[in-house]
């Protein structure tokens, strides 16, 4: 079933401009870097092959180094060097979950190579992040009014040029095409949560674990949201497995993953991870609607649609905790950090937003 979701490029194609070629040439190098990062994962004791022989990760650290500058470092970001890095990051930061594998899959998980691999890529891409957000800007706000003004906003937003693409034309190729991108998050949706809940107790402490305790069912398979998200999948046949269609995955995609690994990775974040949470869930339920709405239209089973009814009731709920009971209360108990809430919020939706439209455009292609 997922070969029937992608339609690759012709390689000959390639051949009809210089820039194309460059470009295929460009990706064939970041996929072979890759294979040989994932090599170095899998080798036993990492770290002291490394010191006794550093050659053996010498390509890939100069493929690592070039994509940074190709993706950082210049005015007109390079596509391919994106998708490299935040697979290698991917990769790296998948190892701080258990996916209940093969237990040698984690021999490296406290390598200090991978660490500065990981630092490396982190400390470019943070600061061009950053450098499309207006910090100084933010800090001069009334930090709680902004907080419910955005909300407000983007409980029911108008609806965007993809939302209406969703919702009125997509066909259902391009539906089983949105399920296999959104599986990546959607069959292991919640884990990175856990992180941030560990420490003194208070209300909001216990507002996020009650976030938690919903996303996983209580405590009940049958009821965790991966589980629907899963029925979905298996309606159309398809793989239920997660990370099953990952190199169907955008790169913008990978990157909020990968800003959300971080931002519960770094209690320092806390705030900003607040941020993020509170607007992923005020907005959720209206894009879960325009997926609900492009099913209905698509006359599709109850069964391949589930999941979306199910966020729109909860996330509803989970937004207004986490506005009233999270955001809004630490914006009083940190008043002079209390601008980081903000922070967490828009970069959210920026990257949000930057994902959606990535999706869309990998649905049209598929087309």
């Amino acid at each position: 079933m997922q070969s029937n979701l992608v339609i690759f490029p012709n390689p000959g194609a390639a051949k009809n401009s210089t820039q194309i070629e460059e470009r295929t040439i460009t990706k064939y190098d970041h996929d072979r870097a890759e294979e040989q990062f994932i090599e170095l994962l899998a080798m036993e004791d990492l770290d002291k092959k490394l010191d006794a022989n550093p050659a053996i990760a010498s390509e890939f650290e100069q493929s690592l180094s070039m994509a940074i500058g190709a993706a950082y470092g210049n005015d007109r970001s390079d596509e391919q060097a994106h998708r490299f890095l935040q697979r290698i990051l991917y990769r790296i930061n998948r190892l701080k979950l258990f996916w209940y594998d093969d237990l040698q899959h984690y021999t490296n998980e406290r390598s200090l190579y991978l660490y500065s691999c990981r630092d490396q890529i982190e400390a470019a891409w943070q600061q061009w992040e950053l450098a499309q957000i207006d910090v100084a800007a933010l800090q001069q706000l009334d930090v709680k009014q902004a907080l419910i003004e955005r909300a407000s906003a983007d409980l029911n937003p108008p609806l965007s040029e993809s939302s209406r693409y969703i919702r009125e034309e997509m066909p259902e190729a391009g539906y089983r095409h949105l399920l296999a991108i959104g599986s990546f998050d959607g069959l292991v949706e919640g884990s990175r949560l856990c992180y941030v809940l560990g420490g003194a107790a208070n209300e909001v402490q216990c507002t996020l674990v009650r976030v938690l305790l919903e996303e996983y069912g209580n405590g009940r398979l049958s009821r965790k949201h991966s589980t629907f998200f899963a029925q979905m999948l298996a309606e159309f046949g398809m793989n239920t497995e997660p990370e099953g269609y990952f190199d169907l995955v955008p790169w913008e995609v990978l990157a909020c993953a990968n800003h959300n690994f971080l931002t519960t990775d770094r209690k320092r974040y806390f705030l900003r991870y607040s941020g993020a949470l509170t607007y992923f869930e005020v907005a959720g339920p209206a894009a879960y609607k325009n997926y609900l709405a492009a099913a209905q239209r698509l006359e599709l089973s109850e069964a391949a649609m589930g999941y979306w009814e199910l966020h729109i009731r909860e996330d509803e709920r989970h937004g207004r905790w986490m506005l009233d009971d999270v955001a809004l209360s630490l914006a009083e108990r940190y008043p002079n950090d209390a601008w980081e809430l903000l922070l967490g919020y828009d970069q959210e939706k920026l990257m949000g937003d930057r994902a959606a439209g990535a999706v869309v455009r990998s649905i049209r292609e598929a087309e």
